[in-house]
């Protein structure tokens, strides 16, 4: 059968639109910088705070599995423009609501339908972009979900230096160190001495505003030129790897492998750990390191470019050493930092250990696309892979769940890294016993 000869130019535009959707999905990434300010501005407790984010990854996997079997019927540029217009309406109308409706409107806008439209959108260019780069699985889908790290690295740089966060983030931080001293102490809190104000709050609620219409316009018109290659597509002057001739497993015959659940339960385990430490960042590194709410949103900005950069990095790793083997590598690494990170005292070296979590976490989303296509194929990518990313959504529960009820009961995270480290060890082992599938494909 004849085939179609690659245009480099052409995929690696196809490929930077991807890039520019994921920068507008990634600042989901970026909750953390108000979790303060929503818990001093509407007396939330940490986990109320945390729940319209646990909902939104949630929901996020449930927009994979929905717009991974819908791209594979229409393709992705029709999926992609919806999610990301869903997303931004999402966020726009959490805060065009919230100061008024409470927190199960967060928990409905943010959660649920911003969720669910960027799982929708996040889905479609990764499908999409592993078929494009035969030759270099690892390096396109890695460069794709890159850009859903760098949002909240580019995000977090924009609104940190906005007045109106400012506004809220020193007095937000003061509530938060007064009511945790007061649990820790067994004293009663008096949230009216450290509430914000109603027009500080206005003015943080404009920021989701402000930003739902940005996602709008930036992911709607970079989700145009969004397409899939021709039928027989290869790259011309390039030998193609040995995975880009897998062939390709119906969504049924995958389900019945064990390999699927195996795939599924490195993402979880990963992801459950990465966003134990997402969700709650900021005021993570403020226990930390005892630097000011501020100083900590600047420094986990700074850091965030991490999580896109493990993406290319890890992605490109599998490609030289194996799918497997660099999960296994980065259970490790983070093995190590969950251990220290909270026995260290100074700023350098908190930060120097949530980039390296941040560095594994993306890591797992640049490796696991290949991982995907490496053992069920491409054609039904977008069906098989949004399964695999509902344990996104189910571990995007699970890490905060776990982050905000320990702060809530004992005023401190630290004791929860231990069994964070735990988990990690158990699963280094997993990837030793996930191997491909050998079964024939339909």
């Amino acid at each position: 059968m004849a085939s179609t000869p690659a245009s480099s130019g052409n995929r690696w535009s196809i490929a930077l639109a991807g890039v520019l959707v994921m920068l507008c999905l990634g600042t989901v990434y970026s909750w953390s910088i108000f979790t303060n300010s929503l818990i001093a501005g509407f007396n939330w407790s940490t986990q109320d705070a945390t729940i319209p984010f646990e909902t939104a990854i949630f929901f996020l996997g449930l927009g994979a599995v929905f717009g991974g079997r819908w791209q594979d019927r229409v393709g992705p540029r029709t999926v992609t423009i919806v999610g990301a217009i869903t997303w931004g309406v999402g966020v726009l109308l959490a805060g065009l609501g919230t100061q008024a409706l409470g927190k199960w409107w967060m928990d409905l806008t943010y959660g649920v339908i911003a969720g669910f439209g960027n799982g929708m959108a996040y889905v479609t260019p990764v499908a999409m972009v592993t078929k494009w780069f035969p030759d270099r699985r690892g390096l396109g889908s890695g460069m794709v979900v890159m850009g859903f790290g760098l949002g909240a690295f580019v995000y977090n740089q924009v609104i940190t230096r906005l007045g109106m966060y400012a506004a809220a983030a020193k007095p937000a931080l003061a509530y938060v160190k007064a009511r945790d001293a007061a649990i820790k102490g067994g004293t009663t809190f008096d949230p009216s001495q450290f509430q914000l104000s109603p027009d500080v709050m206005h003015g943080v609620m404009m920021l989701f505003i402000v930003s739902g219409i940005v996602f709008i316009i930036i992911g709607g018109i970079a989700a145009m030129a969004l397409k899939n290659p021709p039928d027989n597509y290869s790259v011309a002057g390039a030998v193609a790897t040995a995975a880009s001739h897998t062939p390709s497993y119906t969504p049924s015959q995958a389900l019945a492998m064990p390999q699927l659940y195996g795939l599924w339960l490195l993402l979880f385990l990963n992801v459950t750990a990465g966003i134990f430490v997402i969700s709650n960042a900021v005021p993570m590194i403020s226990e930390f390191s005892g630097a000011g709410a501020a100083t900590a949103a600047l420094w986990y900005g700074l850091i965030a470019v991490f999580n896109g950069l493990g993406r290319f990095f890890w992605g490109s790793i599998s490609d030289r050493i194996g799918r497997g083997m660099t999960y296994t590598v980065m259970y490790l690494v983070q093995v190590v930092i969950f251990f220290v990170v909270g026995h260290l005292a100074g700023l350098g070296g908190v930060i120097t250990c949530f980039a390296i979590v941040l560095l594994c976490y993306g890591g797992g989303f640049g490796v696991m696309p290949s991982f995907n296509a490496d053992f069920f194929g491409t054609k039904y990518m977008g069906q098989i892979y949004g399964f695999i990313l509902t344990a996104w959504g189910l571990g995007g529960v699970v890490g905060p769940f776990i982050a905000g009820f320990v702060k809530d009961k004992t005023g401190s995270y630290t004791s929860a890294l231990v069994w964070i480290a735990v988990m990690l060890i158990v699963a280094a082992v997993i990837p030793f016993f996930v191997k491909k599938p050998e079964a024939s494909a339909a």
